[in-house]
């Protein structure tokens, strides 16, 4: 009986073999998966924006804030940030799964603008909106096709922009209040 281990040939025409059946197999399971599994419809997580603006009221802070959304509108975000990068965030998606953002903070005109629009965007003509906060408002595009609106309420700049139509933005910046939430 020989003492020796069992051993097989090893070859580099082997080893690429090998190597292209792994390949074939792990693209035929790709593909196959592919045609076989439906597209996911993947909804947004809605978050209770109401519920975090009681929250800061209660804390003393004045929030903007649209007392309800229209129909088929989602609110995805809210937070307030703290520190250096002081400020008020609100995201939403509208039926059509455009953008709207509303952010309020102690900073410039032109530093929202830059940093939430773009910093190449261009002013439009003012817009005038019956709205309790403000009711001219300075208007931004940029060459994405996003819009946005700014008005300054108290010491606060409000900037409500977004991909969402333009007319969207506007009716929800017209509906904007900072009264408490019942």
């Amino acid at each position: 009986m020989s003492e020796q281990t069992a051993r097989y040939q090893r070859s580099m025409s082997g080893m690429i073999g090998a190597l292209v059946v792994t390949l074939v197999a792990i693209t035929g399971f790709v593909a196959w998966r592919a045609v076989s599994r439906d597209d996911l419809a993947i909804e947004p997580d809605a978050v209770d924006y109401l519920a975090s603006v009681r929250y800061l009221q209660d804390a003393g802070e004045s929030v903007v804030y649209p007392p309800s959304l229209p129909s088929g509108w989602v609110a995805t975000s809210a937070r307030y940030r703290t520190g250096r990068d002081l400020g008020w965030n609100l995201g939403l998606l509208t039926p059509d799964e455009g953008f709207v953002g509303l952010r309020q903070e102690d900073a410039s005109v032109e530093q929202l603008v830059g940093d939430y629009i773009d910093k190449d965007a261009e002013e439009g003509a003012p817009v005038v909106l019956k709205s309790p906060l403000a009711t001219s408002w300075r208007s931004f595009t940029d060459s994405g096709g996003d819009y946005g609106l700014v008005a300054e309420v108290g010491q606060e700049t409000l900037l409500v922009f977004g991909s969402a139509h333009p007319q969207e933005i506007r009716e929800l910046a017209a509906s904007l209040v900072t009264t408490p939430v019942r």
